[in-house]
């Protein structure tokens, strides 16, 4: 009989390129899904600055904290009825101790999109941290995307950020950025490329769902003989255990998959999202897409327009953060992942690089005699991801950094981009709403 794997309370650490040995578990593995972990510097950086260095700017991108269900939602409760339809069967059937607890049925009470208690407490806990982390910067300002649970997100980061004085300075602070035909949107680039769309992201994955899914199902009905599950309620299932663990820290269905299949999953996760803002959108749409972070970022790290601020807090998505990560060639597998196989060695892990609550932090330093010049690192999950495409020096290779200058130049081809320009339209289409 294959073991499954049960979830346990301990949360691992994570690097997104050299990690270390991990247990496989949803706590791990459950791609975009996965709660928040912090990540790891790869082996041969130097997770700290030099002593003499100091972060002068400072650009977050915060993903939401774990929600509920959206779309899935409909997927759970399709697997719910077939649980109930089938408790006759269930009732007679001789079952391990990890399915046990379908004798007394499954019901679930999660709710729709919005965030949920534990999404609360990873947004209010980073917005401890950075205060702590960055105590000589000062925040004047939080730009939110428009989602509802995006919007709440923020509000929690500042009140851990804030404190009670969150009450006082909220309305002159808070804003958030228009989806309209007028607003570059760095937070939702996708909102304004019409020629992107959830059709062509499912077609990335299904190949490869249609492969992991079905020997499931057929697990699972040759154990439970009347329960007759369908590939659609097996995939409810698979939804059930990270969104559980999202609401109330565990779920009974986390359980009964085993090892494999939830690196499976996970791996779903990867292409979907490689798929959609990654490597594998067509026409070079996510790279295309994440050029509008990137430029902003230029922009506010140059003071182009001479108003720049020393710190700035933003939340979005987890495709906020793929998208320029894209861009800047972070995470890049050679092939690009496919749905034929699962690919066991890859950089692109959405387990790492966008658990709920992700972050994505941009800094700009000076130091008196480390580096010459302003110099830029990122930041992702609380580890420092190596900015490869810029680092010229044995000390960028040291500490994953490398000078704003080279950056820049590094960018060309997201600086050659402008929102709604023949480039831009070509790959996204006429950038109107």
């Amino acid at each position: 009989m294959i073991k499954p794997v049960f979830v346990t309370a301990a949360l691992s650490v994570l690097a997104l390129v050299a990690a270390k040995p991990q247990e496989v578990s949803w706590l791990n593995n459950a791609g975009v899904l996965t709660p928040y972990q912090k990540g790891t510097t790869p082996a041969g950086v130097k997770d700290k600055l030099p002593e003499d260095c100091t972060v002068t700017q400072v650009m977050l991108m915060n993903r939401h904290g774990s929600r509920y269900p959206q779309h899935e939602l409909e997927l759970i409760h399709g697997m719910q009825a077939k649980v109930a339809q089938a408790a006759e069967y269930i009732a007679k059937a001789k079952l391990p101790k990890e399915f046990q607890f379908l004798k007394k049925g499954y019901v679930s009470t999660l709710g729709t999109a919005s965030i949920t208690a534990n999404g609360r407490k990873e947004l209010f806990s980073h917005g401890v941290n950075f205060l702590l982390r960055y105590p000589h910067l000062k925040a004047q300002t939080i730009l939110s995307g428009s989602v509802p649970r995006v919007v709440e997100s923020a509000q929690w980061f500042a009140q851990g950020y804030f404190g009670t004085s969150w009450n006082n300075v909220s309305s002159s602070v808070f804003s958030i950025l228009n989806t309209d035909n007028v607003t570059i949107q760095w937070i939702a680039p996708y909102s304004t490329c019409p020629k992107w769309s959830f059709d062509m992201i499912e077609a990335q994955s299904a190949p490869w769902e249609a492969k992991f899914i079905p020997p499931i199902t057929k697990r699972f009905n040759a154990l439970i003989p009347g329960l007759n599950f369908s590939d659609t309620d097996t995939l409810g299932a698979l939804n059930a255990c990270p969104y559980d663990y999202a609401a109330h820290s565990q779920s009974p269905w986390c359980g009964v998959f085993t090892e494999k299949e939830i690196l499976d999953n996970e791996y779903d996760h990867d292409l979907f999202m490689h798929g959609g803002w990654g490597y594998n959108a067509q026409d070079n749409m996510g790279p295309m897409q994440g050029t509008l972070y990137i430029n902003k970022l230029i922009e506010r790290f140059s003071n182009s327009t001479g108003n720049a601020q020393e710190m700035y807090l933003e939340f979005g998505h987890d495709t906020t953060i793929v998208a320029p990560l894209t861009t800047l060639g972070i995470a890049k597998d050679t092939p690009p992942l496919t749905g034929e196989a699962r690919r066991e060695k890859r950089k692109w892990i959405t387990s790492r690089m966008t658990p709920f609550a992700a972050q994505m932090v941009f800094e700009k330093f000076t130091c008196s005699s480390s580096f010459q010049g302003p110099q830029i690192r990122l930041v992702l999950n609380e580890a420092t991801m190596p900015l490869e495409l810029c680092a010229k020096t044995s000390e960028d290779k040291k500490y994953g950094t490398c000078s704003f200058e080279n950056f820049v130049k590094a960018n060309s081809y997201a600086t050659s981009i402008k929102w709604g320009d023949a480039a831009w339209n070509a790959t996204c289409g006429v950038a109107n709403l």
